[in-house]
């Protein structure tokens, strides 16, 4: 028996998320099918990020148990032969038997796009969230900074959060425009659920001028959802990756 880890990137538009659900396809239901019927073998995958409904993935993790004889480092390419063409594996290769996605110390990075231009384009829709309401990107730099560190996020994060604190830390936040679009780049120990898509809602309202940006340290300190922007739609969300520290 040996653990084998998954490096996983796929495009989450027809998916119900990553985890396991009766009746819908998921990312996780996928891999497990896919790699049962390859091994020959039960294989429940255990990921490390459990991306919601349309939330895409550059680089998700997860391992699984098996007793093929494949070598691991190969397993990446027999996979991407039975995968759907909106997932595929990136790396594989043996870890530690006890090595577990959830329970490493890491950095976990996640992208969130925004087009900001006077009228959507057809071939962002799947992975931009659209506004014609002109962002001052200097302003969302600016509440952005007021969240690096370690903070208590219950502010930002869904009343249905199930999690032991809601205290995080955030390493580095990048507010960045190329052309029309805007990206907001976040970097953190953790994040709890729609956090991201709370936050980059919130940085909106400051770029909108509704807020000012100063004001973030207050709604961080009110620990009160209400407080914060909107959640944003999943389609903008994409986990770029992680490092195992």
């Amino acid at each position: 028996m040996k653990r084998v880890m998954l490096k996983v990137a796929y495009d989450g538009t027809n998916y119900h998320g990553w985890q396991i659900q009766p009746n819908v396809v998921t990312i996780e239901s996928v891999l497990n099918e896919t790699l049962s019927a390859l091994f020959q073998e039960e294989i429940k995958v255990i990921g490390a990020s459990r991306t919601d409904t349309g939330v895409h993935a550059l680089g998700n993790i997860a391992v699984f148990d098996t007793n093929a004889r494949m070598p691991a480092d190969k397993m990446s390419y027999a996979l991407n032969q039975k995968l759907p063409e909106d997932i595929r594996i990136q790396l594989s290769m043996e870890v530690a038997p006890d090595f577990h996605p959830r329970h490493q110390n890491s950095r976990k990075t996640y992208e969130y796009k925004i087009l900001n231009c006077a009228f959507p384009m057809p071939v962002y829709r799947l992975y931009s969230y659209f506004t014609y309401v002109r962002l001052d990107v200097g302003k969302m730099r600016e509440a952005a900074s007021c969240l690096v560190g370690e903070h208590d996020f219950k502010s930002f994060c869904s009343t249905k959060t199930v999690a032991e604190t809601t205290v995080r830390t955030i390493y580095d936040i990048h507010v960045e425009k190329a052309g029309d679009m805007i990206c907001v780049r976040i970097t953190g120990s953790g994040f709890l659920y729609n956090m991201v898509r709370i936050i980059v809602g919130t940085l909106m309202e400051a770029g909108k001028g509704k807020i000012a940006p100063k004001d973030m340290t207050d709604i961080l300190n009110a620990c009160n959802r209400e407080k914060a922007g909107p959640t944003l739609p999943a389609c903008g969300l994409t986990l770029i990756g992680y490092e195992y520290l």
